[in-house]
């Protein structure tokens, strides 16, 4: 990599630096953060690619239940669900169909994973369904990043080149958050050598934009800060297939929504 013209400097621009209530959550600040919105994209003049987004297939254990059944390990789990035809709920990691690869990276992961709560909507991801989810902070380790790497798998899924990511995981303008969701997503990454790039405000944008031009199957960005790499032209996000935004309701108090 090329010298970085500007190590140790700090972007005037930087994400927010947040108060925290009694339970840790960060408190929204009393003005929102205004940022120039991105120009206006028509998706008719742009030539998508298809691709696989349903990757689940219900295992024999649990096709097998009675409805009954089905509903005493939803119990059990402490699972609630509404809507119409929802997943049946699953009794094991082993149930997710994940390979032997993925899956001993989760057995030495089990102490940090939290499967009662977040088992509904691993199923919901493999589907390729959207999803609304609302748990405790600190509750979904790993809740998204395995079915990603399911999706970055894929058969259907074509190799990446500069500029092109498949996943793009945008939580709070807080370097800390990103860091922290960036090694968690290293960690299950590293099993099928994917690449993963952490953008957040503070950091380097030079450092930033040259490992987004390098190749990254996941990003894990601030939206301001993707935001300016996006105007920079250091990425285009048109390849991207699996969007997960963290704490969304309060990136709509600070002001993202707009």
């Amino acid at each position: 990599m090329e010298e970085n013209p500007r190590a140790g400097l700090q972007d005037e621009d930087s994400d927010l630096e947040l108060e925290y209530d009694e339970d840790g959550n960060p408190i929204a600040p009393k003005k929102s953060k205004i940022i120039d919105p991105l120009p206006a994209i028509d998706h008719s003049e742009i030539d998508y690619n298809d691709f696989e987004k349903n990757f689940y297939s219900v295992h024999e254990e649990i096709s097998s239940l009675t409805e009954e059944q089905v509903n005493e390990l939803r119990e059990t789990l402490g699972i609630k669900v509404t809507g119409p035809s929802p997943p049946r709920p699953v009794a094991s990691f082993a149930h997710f169909g994940f390979d032997d690869a993925l899956m001993e990276a989760i057995i030495g992961s089990l102490s940090t994973l939290n499967y009662s709560i977040t088992t509904p909507s691993r199923t919901r991801c493999l589907l390729g369904k959207g999803l609304l989810l609302v748990l405790p902070d600190g509750s979904v380790n790993g809740c998204f990043h395995m079915p990603m790497l399911v999706h970055i798998n894929g058969p259907e899924t074509w190799l990446q080149k500069e500029m092109d990511h498949i996943g793009l995981d945008s939580p709070l303008p807080l370097a800390n958050l990103s860091c922290t969701i960036y090694n968690e997503a290293k960690k299950f990454g590293k099993v099928y050598n994917v690449n993963v790039v952490c953008c957040y405000g503070g950091g380097s944008k030079w450092e930033q934009s040259k490992a987004l031009e390098g190749g990254a199957e996941i990003v894990v960005a601030t939206p301001g800060r993707m935001i300016d790499l996006v105007k920079m032209k250091a990425t285009n996000l048109v390849r991207v297939t699996y969007l997960v935004l963290d704490e969304a309701d309060r990136m709509f108090d600070m002001g993202f929504g707009e």
